[in-house]
């Protein structure tokens, strides 16, 4: 088990009114999975990926990563895990505009301190994973919606993480882009990575071997995906 979620409830406050997001969440991923998590817009989806990849804390419950409880971690303790054991991919990018692909894909391991030679070597290795070998010095601005979101999934994969999530990876994205990019993730998958992913789409998460639905904060359902053949797909 890579992961697991006990009895996880979150709840913001509104001036002085409690205002509960998540309710006895209890999920349980196996390395390799590949998790789609779809709900309406306000059900929970997004604070929900949010405790998974380390962004925010549950108000109560418990959260095992790799058979450790991490929810009482610190927030540097925290930075760590999302640093070396979770890859993040976001709709919008999050490329930083002014770095070639290179050095945005360098930005994890800048953090972890990998040295230059072995930054490049890591780099290089899954910019070529991605398709993006012959774009290495290209800017985001140079480079189509498709290619900046694989210059990010190149991003979060440079590390080796355990686990990649990925909120609305097809979002901002045309339907050959995106096409391309689901590819990429069946690819990745196939080669044991694990990957949960948020979307509102039936086809992006037909893709996908296990889809969770979320409304109101409560899982309701657990669908598993045996027709993997997408034809359909705007």
């Amino acid at each position: 088990m890579i992961l697991e979620l006990k009895n996880i409830y979150k709840n913001y406050y509104q001036g002085n009114m409690e205002v509960p997001v998540l309710k006895d969440i209890n999920l349980s991923v196996e390395e390799g999975e590949y998790i789609a998590i779809m709900g309406p817009s306000g059900s929970g989806k997004s604070t929900l990926m949010n405790i998974i990849g380390c962004i925010d804390t549950p108000t109560s419950g418990e959260y095992y990563l790799d058979g450790e409880m991490i929810n009482n971690y610190k927030d540097k303790d925290l930075s760590q895990v999302r640093n070396k054991k979770i890859g993040f991919v976001f709709q919008n990018f999050n490329l930083l505009p002014r770095l070639t692909a290179m050095d945005n894909v360098a930005l994890p391991l800048q953090y972890a301190k990998v040295n230059k030679k072995q930054r490049k070597e890591m780099c290089t290795r899954v910019l070529t994973m991605v398709d993006l070998e012959d774009r290495v010095s290209f800017k985001p601005t140079q480079l189509s919606g498709g290619q900046k979101q694989r210059v990010a999934i190149a991003r979060a994969m440079v590390n080796n993480p355990r686990i990649l999530l990925a909120d609305e990876p097809t979002g901002a994205l045309d339907s050959k882009s995106g096409k391309q990019v689901m590819d990429l993730f069946d690819r990745l998958h196939e080669e044991g990575v694990t990957i949960i992913m948020i979307t509102h789409a039936d086809d992006i998460a037909s893709r996908a071997k296990r889809v969770i639905k979320i409304i109101d904060g409560e899982l309701i359902e657990e669908v598993k995906n045996d027709n993997q053949e997408v034809t359909d797909y705007e």
